[in-house]
């Protein structure tokens, strides 16, 4: 199964506000943008509805931005991905209609697979997941946009 990129950018950007915790500053999406090659646009999308679920908590203004809405132990992965995700759904035996649909059992199993999936998911946080932030800090690119200092 493959996430979307949607998704990806999603749990991507999750991460880069986790492995900065002590940051005193806001972040902003010109940020992300420079540090994963993205679109601003899409950028602008997956921020304004990771704040809508939470996840986020966004400032508007000029001196707006965002941070993490959510301390990362209490970000589940699983559910990240139920919540991002448009369908879960392997396979659409509609398009085109496959004629083998009305017996076929390749939807159960893959159903059962994608349970597997997430089941795997569910048992971690974004917290485990950057376990290892002192590692993926050091993985960042200088920013040649202005950043104010992080707290010492």
């Amino acid at each position: 199964m493959q996430l979307t990129r949607y998704t990806d950018f999603g749990i991507r950007t999750l991460m880069y506000l986790a492995i900065q915790p002590n940051r005193e500053t806001l972040f902003r999406i010109s940020e992300i943008t420079q540090v994963f090659d993205l679109s601003p646009n899409h950028v602008s999308k997956i921020v304004h509805h990771l704040g809508k679920l939470g996840y986020l908590e966004t400032i508007r203004g000029k001196s707006g931005g965002f941070r993490l809405g959510k301390s990362p132990k209490e970000i589940n992965i699983g559910q990240l991905v139920r919540v991002l995700e448009n369908s879960l759904a392997p396979i659409d035996c509609s398009k085109p209609y496959c004629r083998l649909t009305p017996s076929c059992q390749l939807r159960g199993v893959l159903a059962e697979a994608v349970t597997a999936y997430l089941t795997v998911l569910d048992q971690y946080s974004l917290s485990d997941i950057v376990s290892n932030n002192h590692e993926l800090v050091k993985l960042l690119p200088e920013l040649s946009i202005p950043v104010l200092e992080l707290s010492s």
